[in-house]
């Protein structure tokens, strides 16, 4: 059942973490692992067939990497949420008042009274005590629950999608001008990509492509100097 925002004028933006999460990481290691990789190789041997090559396995096994990734780490924070809860259940069934007690005294430390919390701490419990306990003491929500074929599914498109930019800028470079071509267009696709999610989550969208693109390069310039350096002369 879809729930009405309090404030439809003034939504919140968390609930989008999750998929949001997976996918700027999947669409900024595709254009930086990608684009690394380009470089790197041709730094080492220009040829422009041993490049293409190279981007298009990078393509193809980095895609797969970050889904595979992306669904079994989740599954594992899936798995640790599930048995909380699971734990949560069971000592609701056992020991009902120590539990009461326990929630009530996590209310007191959020700035209630003593009777306050307790009466807090009842009524909550009488009307959903497993929700309240996974929302207060476990400060898990359904909103931020984990979703391993979400996360897998946007992380693998994402980095697909993405490090097609570097690929094709690649191959349409000019002959000897894959290196700057490729460099010029990651940039402008790590701006681009930090700009887009920080619309997203309605963040700071300056801050965000500073960083995007700062860390991008960074590694790029990594991979770049590693084929210079156990590559051959260009």
């Amino acid at each position: 059942m879809a729930q009405t925002s309090a404030h439809p004028d003034d939504p919140h933006y968390i609930t989008r973490s999750g998929w949001l999460r997976a996918a700027v990481l999947g669409a900024n290691d595709g254009i930086v692992s990608v684009s690394s990789l380009i470089v790197g190789v041709a730094a080492a041997d220009p040829a422009p067939d041993t490049v293409i090559i190279a981007g298009i396995a990078g393509l193809s096994a980095g895609a797969m990497s970050m889904a595979a990734g992306e669904y079994v780490s989740v599954s594992s924070q899936s798995d640790t949420e599930r048995a909380d809860i699971a734990r949560e259940h069971a000592a609701l069934k056992e020991s009902p008042e120590e539990e009461l007690v326990e929630l009530a005294e996590i209310y007191r430390e959020r700035g209630l009274s003593e009777e306050t919390a307790l009466q807090v701490a009842r009524e909550l419990s009488t009307h959903d005590a497993l929700g309240a306990h996974v929302r207060d003491e476990l400060g898990l929500s359904e909103a931020l629950a984990a979703n391993p074929l979400q996360a897998a599914f946007a992380s693998g498109v994402t980095f697909s999608v993405a490090a097609a930019v570097p690929l094709l800028a690649a191959w349409f470079a000019p002959a000897g001008e894959i290196i700057p071509v490729v460099l010029v267009v990651t940039i402008a696709a790590l701006a681009t990509l930090g700009a887009l999610g920080a619309k997203a989550g309605a963040a700071p969208v300056l801050r965000a492509t500073v960083r995007v693109v700062l860390w991008g390069v960074f590694a790029m310039a990594v991979t770049a100097g590693v084929g210079w350096l156990f590559g051959v002369s260009v």
